[in-house]
Formats: structure tokens, C-alpha cells, sequence
């Protein structure tokens, strides 16, 4: 049979629609692997190139610490509950402290007070600036790296000349902070709290820091890839966030005004002037840009502290071994992640009867099987980033 041209013309403009049925594949990101920020699992059903039904499996590197807590001391515990997020190890002392200062109705003195915040703000610096290296990495960007981490290090070997440590401080006590003792003396006598040059070293620190933040904004801000791979990817809108429990940048991100540092008063943030940054896409970018400019609001709550820091004891009079009488209570902080609560009960002796931690990074990654649901396989790195956590953090 021979066709005429005009037949054949008529047959390639019919547009036929065929259905191609493909079978679901079920792909695992993890445990090891980079992007997974520690040994994280996610069970994805792939179609083609979407991601549906992620599921994340958590428990690899599970340590028990509100088990651990409960046999030891109240003085040991420090040393346990500054591993959880070890990114910002200083921070996770403080509430577990102030609970135990709750209960035994124990009044710090204001310049410890002001000692804790300055290490707190700077714990968080350190931590933000963790993130404004590894997340453009994950999208393809290596040179923010070099930028975040330089200064970062400024910032731990401030911490370090403090505390004596960069991860882990185990610098708080209850009543107070550690107290700095010279050395060959038999009375051991107490020497200055902080060390020489740390007012000027600080403030020439926190310039630093601003510095960098300009530079990441340039680098990475202005970077219309970086737009690409994280405007409108990962919304997550105010209410959802709310829901799932998150907290911290990731649910002011969303456009939620919470801060806990102005809301309770585990250290006096009422005595400074700062912004509380909030997005209003609730996007991966997003993301990133409230911990930018938190770094920079915090560098003003430093300057701020070292500036108005009063003089007087470190230390409040608490006896040699700490009992914390009958009782419980919940203190919760604004820690760089998010909110970090410790649920406390206390039969009287020299250990807690109970500890309930809740970790920020834990209720954060709770969202993922809903922002995840149907996006882009690349997109599942990319929102994975912005939400900023640590498997310490979220096994315990």
C-alpha cells in the first residue's frame, strides 16, 4: 500500500500519549555517607527521578545519655551532656545546670552569669559557622569552607583559653563556672577567671567574624546556583514546622518569631539589645540566611557582655558534694540547633532519680518524611543540609 505524503503529515502530528508503568525502587542514603551529617539512614521509594515514602532510620550511634546521667553525680554529668551536639558542646551544659540551680532555688552570681553568655553566643557562632562551611559544600561550593572555618577557629581558641577545651569544655558548675587555680601553691589560690587579653582578643574576633559573614553573603548569597538548588526547594510552611516540633532557625526560617532567649530567663539575655531573625518562604535558602544573621546578632550580644561583664565571684557557696533536694522542673534554652530541654527529677541525693533530654536535632529531622515527600532525589541532599543537625543530637 503506498501512503501519500499528506497521510504521512497527518500521522506525526497525532500526538499520542502513552503511559509507561515503571516499578518503584527503594534506594537507602546511608548510613555512611556524607550528607547524611553522621551515620543517618533514609529508606526512599524512588519513581524515576522523585523520591516518596522517606523514611529515616535513626538509633546507629544511640548512647544512652539520659541512662548514663541518672548513675552518675550532677558534677559528672557535665562531662556527658556537652557530647550530645558536639558542635556546640558548651551550650548543652547550660540548661541541664540551670535546672539543677532551679530546684535547689541557688542564686549565681551575675558575673558567671555573664560568663556563660559570652561562651553560650560564641558556642553558637562556632556552630553557625560549621554550617556556612559544610552546607554550599553540599550544594558544590568548596571555597565558603576556607572562609567559615578560619574564623571559627578564631572563635574556639577563644573558648579554648577559657574552658581549656575546643568540643568538650565541662566548664559550668552548678552555682557557677569553673574556677581557674594557679599553680605551685599549697592553698591553690584562685587566679583570674578569664584569661589576660581576652576583652581585646574577643572584640578583635567578633570584627573578624562580621568580616566573614560579608564575605559568605557575596559568596554564597549571591550565587545564582546556590538559588537555584535552594529557593522554593524544602518549604515548610509556619504551621507544619509547628506541628512537627521544630525549632531554631529552621522554624524562624518559617517566619515564626521564637526565641527563647527572650522568653525564659535561664541567662540574663534581657540585658541586651538584639534582633531575632525570622524568614518568610520557609525555604532552603531561607534557612541559611537566619543563621547568617544570627552569627551576626550574636557577635553583638558578645560585644555587648564583654563590654558591661561586672566584677564579683564566679562561684556561688554550694556545699563540696552537691545534693539537689526533692523535686523536678524543665529548663529549655535556645540552643544553636534549636531547643534544648532537660526534664529533671531529683530524690535528694547526689545523682538525678531521672533525666529526660529533648534535642533539638531529634524533633528537627521529625519533618523529613513530609518535605521530602515527592522531591527531586538531588533536592533531598540539599533540604537534608539546611536543617542542620547531628546524629549526637538526634540519637542521644
Amino acid at each position: 500500500m503506498t501512503i501519500d505524503s499528506d497521510t504521512i503529515r497527518h500521522l506525526s502530528e497525532v500526538s499520542v500519549s502513552v503511559e509507561l508503568e515503571t516499578e518503584d525502587m527503594t534506594l537507602n542514603i546511608g548510613p555512611q555517607h556524607p550528607s547524611t551529617h553522621g551515620v543517618l539512614r533514609l529508606v526512599a521509594r524512588v519513581d524515576g527521578e522523585r523520591a516518596f515514602d522517606v523514611q529515616p532510620v535513626i538509633g546507629y550511634m544511640h548512647r544512652g545519655y539520659e541512662k548514663l546521667a541518672e548513675v552518675r553525680t550532677y558534677a559528672q554529668i557535665t562531662t556527658i551532656v556537652n557530647r550530645i551536639d558536639w558542635v556546640s558542646g558548651y551550650a548543652n551544659e547550660i540548661p541541664f545546670i540551670v535546672a539543677c540551680e532551679k530546684i535547689m532555688e541557688l542564686e549565681v552570681p551575675p558575673r558567671a552569669q555573664y560568663i556563660r553568655l559570652i561562651l553560650t553566643e560564641m558556642a553558637r557562632i562556632a556552630s553557625h559557622l560549621v554550617f556556612m562551611a559544610s552546607y554550599p559544600l553540599e550544594l558544590g561550593a568548596a571555597s565558603p569552607l576556607f572562609f567559615a572555618l578560619r574564623e571559627r577557629e578564631r572563635v574556639l581558641d577563644l573558648m579554648e583559653s577559657v574552658t581549656g577545651g575546643r568540643f568538650h569544655p565541662n566548664f559550668n558548675r552548678v552555682g557557677g563556672v569553673k574556677p581557674a587555680y594557679g599553680s605551685g601553691s599549697q592553698t591553690r589560690k584562685i587566679v583570674q577567671d578569664l584569661p589576660a587579653g581576652f576583652y581585646r582578643d574577643a572584640r578583635a574576633a567578633m570584627d573578624r567574624v562580621l568580616e566573614v559573614c560579608d564575605e559568605l553573603e557575596n559568596l554564597v548569597g549571591g550565587n545564582e546556583i546556590i538559588h537555584a538548588r535552594t529557593k522554593g526547594i524544602g518549604v515548610i510552611p509556619a504551621e507544619v514546622g509547628a506541628s512537627f516540633g521544630l525549632s531554631g532557625p529552621n522554624l524562624r526560617a518559617s517566619g515564626v518569631d521564637l526565641d527563647l532567649r527572650k522568653v525564659e530567663d535561664y541567662l540574663p539575655y534581657g540585658d541586651f539589645e538584639f534582633d531575632v531573625v525570622t524568614g518568610t518562604n520557609g525555604d532552603c535558602y531561607d534557612r541559611w540566611w537566619v543563621r547568617l544573621n544570627e552569627i551576626r546578632e550574636s557577635t553583638r550580644i558578645v560585644k555587648q557582655a564583654i563590654d558591661g561583664i561586672p566584677s564579683g565571684p564566679i562561684q556561688a557557696k554550694v556545699p563540696k558534694v552537691i545534693k539537689v533536694p526533692k523535686g523536678e522542673t524543665y529548663v529549655r534554652a535556645e540552643n544553636p540547633k534549636g531547643e534544648m530541654g532537660y526534664y529533671l527529677v531529683s530524690d535528694g541525693n547526689n545523682g538525678p532519680y531521672r533525666v529526660k533530654i529533648r534535642s533539638a536535632s531529634f524533633s528537627n529531622i521529625s519533618i523529613l518524611p513530609w518535605v521530602l515527600e515527592g522531591v527531586l532525589l538531588p533536592d533531598i541532599i540539599a533540604i537534608m543540609g539546611s536543617l542542620d543537625f547531628v546524629l549526637g543530637d538526634v540519637d542521644r
